[in-house]
């Protein structure tokens, strides 16, 4: 019967070969030096190898303790005995289990027996521990009496000649049946998700009480609710999780859900809502309409957080949570970031030092040192060896002019272009001198620090789709030029490895929940104004398989849709292959009002009365203004759009309806008002019913320009189709940049942007939709391993400052409770 088993299973799955792996000691003299530790240590290695599907302990009964036998994986338990098996057996529940291969083989045995079971009792007859109980269970299950004896019997030892051993063949079942089992848990699962209840409050409170008034769920719990495996889960505390990669070989053939970007028109200073407009669209879909969904965000940075903004996990009843640990390190991606990419640039700074104190002899010796009387090439040096068009691989066999030019980057220190970060708006950072200490030698040069996410390393962890892709994009990176016009990457420092080392953890996405305990994926970061301001494409390709063929996956892109979704659409779209179904387009009726023609609006003052009173002209002109501009750009792109009008509380009736009329007028699918924020999912039904019919429609995607078209013509492409530029003007400084990226080979790159989010136009103070004016150009930089060019937008800043009064006045911590207080 176990053999028929196997050819059943090699013919449907003729990849596959059941596997067991058998653990014992090497010799039997060694049997009172084993170590426990690396009994675990090697259990832990076979629970996590998928192509093991049974482990077998061959070892001495003393060995089988506690601590051995809970390392040991049940699902790979062929023996039946784990705890977990041992009690799913005495629980009745052994069919989710194993049970041990003896007994399952005795009571088959007696299975077959003559007479019926039930009118006959059986003696067990010695055995002791996990057999001996196994057979006991398992044969009264079946209705039979059970009688026990030892073998000390005496008159037992008289009358019995039988002895029952184990036989490593009847474990074979077991292996096949937990082969096919790994098969079956390989498929891609249906989703069993239970949603949290929610009661919204009026008045609204707090988003911090809000979020604290709900428990969330376990985030194993909602794990296996949406289909993933305990494997596929790496804990960090009770809330938050990352999700390993591997999950996409499991589900490559499951076919991908509905794809929705969420963007939005030109915000105010404080922002209109995208996040939470985000996440009330998913707990309508997947809470109220039962359909599969995932939202995936971008990690807040701590410089809006305790800057102007405030947090990014939504507000109200639309909120991710908890939202303490959304804001605030989460699972330290940006810190391994900032540590990576600050770890270039010492290497930059050390290695131009080293260069410029020593001689060729001496740095090759300190480069490649004699290590027990052997000196090698180490792998990255190897490549670096490659590229310079050197083959040889012997240290000693290199000519004097080889070693000059291996030892020698020679960069030109005015010429550097990576620059240190930091999570924190810090103005006084942007330009600074480094190397004033007499230990440095004299080795002065100015340069500056960038916000964190605007490092090129949050850019690949946001457009790489594997850790290979990743690490291959590192080991890309162009630090700066040498003093021969050459450039110079983060694998010709040796520091690339290392770099890719600190980032292994930040590409895995980490899997959080809605109020409403929907799931969401957190990853890469903010910023499109000086990034490129996505969610990652792993995350998004994650929750495409999850969701599974008729699920929804809504992604958000930062800021306007001039900016986020531009470089959405040209810059990730390229990168992923993907293409979305639908853009949500957010607006408010604050911020159409400003497009309008209201007065300014300041983070921190009071809202004008025009803000807060009814004003249906200034809400026409906005929405003739920027929201039809934002809508067409959208179309650009071929792709449909659904307006998501944000609603607060001092909206009338007829501002809600003038909006949603004139939107479907400029050529939105559809129109809705949403009340997430008061509501939670409930509140936002009519979108996800409109974002459901608009994904019926048939998209003609297309990209804005090809990569083929020169640098200039595809910065003057965006600057009149998007923005509504007359043309763009390039610096001198610029032009020069434009020159040497095209002398290099990087003319193919796509374009991203580097503009203030407040205007269409480069000037923040010009709302609406500004026409007339020139795009000044002041200076281009290239992110090679990103695999785009970066043109810096009049006076934009890639380090934001701090107000007068910064949120952190208000954030504070009580030493008894732990409870933090002035998030929002």
């Amino acid at each position: 019967r176990t053999k028929a088993a196997m050819v059943t299973l090699l013919r449907r799955n003729p990849e596959i070969q059941p596997l067991l792996a058998i653990l014992q000691v090497k010799r039997q003299k060694d049997t009172c030096r084993i170590n426990y530790f690396d009994i675990c240590k090697e259990l832990l290695k076979l629970n996590n190898d998928p192509k093991v599907h049974g482990v077998y302990l061959h070892l001495p009964a003393a060995s089988l303790t506690s601590r051995v036998l809970g390392a040991l994986n049940p699902e790979k338990d062929v023996d039946g005995t784990t705890d977990l098996n041992m009690g799913r057996l005495v629980r009745g529940d052994a069919s989710e289990g194993f049970v041990p291969p003896v007994a399952g083989a005795v009571l088959d045995l007696l299975g077959k027996h003559d007479a019926p079971l039930k009118v006959k009792s059986v003696l067990l007859v010695g055995g002791e521990g996990p057999l001996r109980l196994a057979l006991q269970c398992l044969i009264e299950r079946s209705g039979v009496e059970v009688n026990t004896s030892h073998w000390n019997s005496k008159s037992l030892q008289t009358q019995v000649h039988l002895h029952l051993f184990s036989n490593l063949t009847v474990k074979e079942s077991n292996v096949i049946h937990s082969c096919n089992r790994w098969i079956q848990n390989q498929q891609y699962r249906p989703w069993r998700l239970r949603s949290l209840k929610l009661l919204p409050l009026t008045p609204v409170p707090s988003d911090i009480e809000i979020s604290r008034a709900q428990t969330p769920k376990p985030v194993d719990q909602l794990a296996e609710e949406i289909g993933l495996l305990p494997e596929e889960l790496e804990a960090y505390g009770r809330n938050k999780a990352k999700v390993q990669l591997s999950l996409l070989d499991r589900l490559h053939s499951q076919p991908d859900g509905n794809y929705v970007l969420v963007a939005g028109i030109t915000p105010t200073p404080l922002g209109e809502g995208k996040s939470t407009v985000t996440i009330g669209l998913v707990q309508a879909l997947s809470a109220h309409l039962k359909l599969n969904s995932f939202a995936c965000l971008r990690q807040p940075s701590q410089g809006p957080t305790f800057g102007v903004k405030g947090g990014a996990a939504g507000g109200g009843y639309a909120q991710v949570i908890p939202m303490e640990e959304f804001n605030l390190h989460l699972t330290g991606d940006i810190h391994a970031i900032t540590a990576a990419n600050n770890l270039v640039a010492a290497a930059i700074d050390a290695r131009m030092l080293h260069e410029a104190t020593q001689s060729d002899k001496a740095l090759f010796n300190r480069l490649v040192p004699t290590v027990n009387g052997v000196r090698t090439f180490s792998p990255i040096q190897i490549s670096r060896l490659r590229r310079l068009g050197i083959s040889k691989t012997e240290p000693t066999s290199l000519t004097p002019q080889e070693v000059s030019a291996f030892v020698r980057l020679d960069l030109d220190p005015s010429k550097i272009t990576w620059q240190r970060v930091l999570d924190t708006n810090d103005r006084f950072l942007r330009k600074i001198t480094v190397g004033q200490a007499s230990t440095e030698k004299g080795q002065i040069r100015e340069t500056g620090f960038d916000i964190a996410v605007a490092s090129e390393i949050m850019a690949i962890l946001a457009l790489s789709d594997s850790l290979k892709d990743m690490k291959d994009r590192l080991a890309h990176m162009v630090v700066g030029t040498s003093r021969s016009g050459g450039p110079v990457t983060a694998e010709d420092l040796g520091v690339s490895g290392a770099v890719a080392v600190l980032m292994k953890d930040a590409i895995k996405p980490t899997l959080m929940q809605t109020l409403e305990g929907t799931p969401v994926f957190v990853h890469a970061g903010p910023f499109a104004n000086i990034a490129h301001g996505n969610s990652s494409v792993l995350a998004d390709k994650l929750a495409l398989k999850l969701v599974g063929r008729d699920g929804f996956v809504v992604t958000e892109a930062g800021f306007g849709a001039d900016i986020g979704m531009e470089k959405f659409f040209n810059i990730k779209c390229r990168a992923s292959g993907l293409r979305p179904n639908v853009v949500v387009l957010v607006a408010t009726v604050r911020a159409l009002k400003m497009h309008g023609g209201g007065p300014n609006v300041s983070a921190g003052a009071p809202l004008p009365r025009e803000y807060i009173n009814e004003n249906l002209s200034l809400v026409a002109g906005g929405c003739h203004s920027n929201l039809k501009k934002q809508i067409q750009i959208a179309h650009l792109f071929g792709v449909p759009v659904v307006v998501a009008l944000n609603v607060f509380k001092t909206d009338t009736r007829a501002e809600i309806d003038l909006v949603c009329q004139i939107a479907k007028t400029c050529g939105a699918s559809d129109a809705v008002p949403c009340h997430h924020w008061s509501q939670g999912g409930r509140g936002c039904l009519e979108l996800a019913q409109a974002v459901k019919e608009a994904t019926r429609r048939p998209s003609n995607f297309q990209f804005l320009y090809p990569t083929e078209m020169p640098i200039v013509e595809k910065i003057r492409t965006i600057a009149q189709k998007v923005y509504g530029a007359n043309d763009m003007e390039l610096s001198p400084e610029a032009k020069s940049k434009i020159d040497y990226y095209n002398q290099q080979g990087y003319g193919s790159l796509p374009i991203c942007m580097a503009k203030t989010h407040l205007s269409l136009s480069h000037m923040a103070d010009k709302k609406g939709a500004p026409t007339g004016f020139i795009l000044p150009i002041r200076d281009i930089r290239a992110s090679v391993g990103a695999g785009f060019i970066y043109p810096l937008v009049g006076t934009m800043s890639t380090m934001p400052g701090l107000p007068t009064r910064p949120c952190f006045y208000d954030i504070d911590l009580d030493p008894d409770t732990e409870e933090i207080t002035g998030l929002f």
